[in-house]
Formats: C-alpha cells, structure tokens, sequence
C-alpha cells in the first residue's frame, strides 16, 4: 500500500481557481486553489491570495506564546 502525505488543496481533483485584480494595472489574475500567488500577465507584478488569519488574530495566549515584543510586530503595533 502507497501512502503519502499530501495536502488535500493539492489533490487536483479539487482544484478551484478565483480570478484577483492585479494592483498595478487592473488585469485579472487567475489564481489556482493551490496557488498562493501568479504573476499578473500584463505588468509581471505578484498578486497574492487573500491572507489567511494567523494565530495572533484569533488565539488568545498568542501574546503570551510570542512574547510582548514580537507580538506587537507581527500584530504592527495596533
């Protein structure tokens, strides 16, 4: 028996695409459910997906995990 360990985004069964507008010049971007980013095919720029939250945005010992001060760099000093 063959096992790997794949992430599921990756099995191309399930593969979804969303377009993005690029934010130097406004083309569409299509950009592959297992994609993070593509380069705009008009002006070359990265375009990126949406970020996804971290930790820091939702766990409540985040602070007391990542210590005070990188804390308030990832959380930029709100």
């Amino acid at each position: 028996m063959f096992l790997t360990n794949r992430c599921p985004g990756q099995e191309l069964r399930n593969v979804t695409s969303k377009i993005h507008i690029c934010p130097n010049c406004g083309s569409e971007v299509e950009i592959f459910s297992f994609e993070v980013r593509a380069r705009c095919h008009q002006c070359k720029t990265m375009v990126f997906t949406e970020a996804v939250p971290s930790c820091i945005d939702w766990c409540a010992s985040a602070r007391k995990c990542l210590g005070e001060k990188r804390w308030r760099e990832l959380k930029g000093n709100e």
